[in-house]
């Protein structure tokens, strides 16, 4: 879960995830809504791709990037957990 809580301290990271949440992405077209260069990008997929946030799938020459809910889904179960334990 450390992983998880690393790749969405980052502000550029949840951007990533908020464009995905709206469909799916080759790195191209997520790289054109910033300004900042491929290589930090690619670091950025990177990083989310270890938190299992976001999962690609190579279609002929592109990579395609996809919002994994299946892990937003585990994290509120936590937080859910966590703030019921408290009462």
């Amino acid at each position: 879960m450390n992983t998880v809580f690393k790749a969405l301290n980052d502000a550029t990271r949840r951007q990533i995830l908020e464009l995905l949440h709206e469909k799916d992405l080759t790195a191209g077209e997520i790289a054109q809504q910033f300004n900042i260069s491929w290589p930090s990008i690619s670091h950025h997929l990177d990083l989310l791709k270890q938190a299992k946030l976001v999962t690609s799938e190579k279609d002929g020459q592109y990579v395609y990037y996809s919002l994994n809910t299946t892990v937003v889904d585990d994290l509120l179960k936590w937080f859910l957990h966590f703030k019921m334990k408290k009462k």
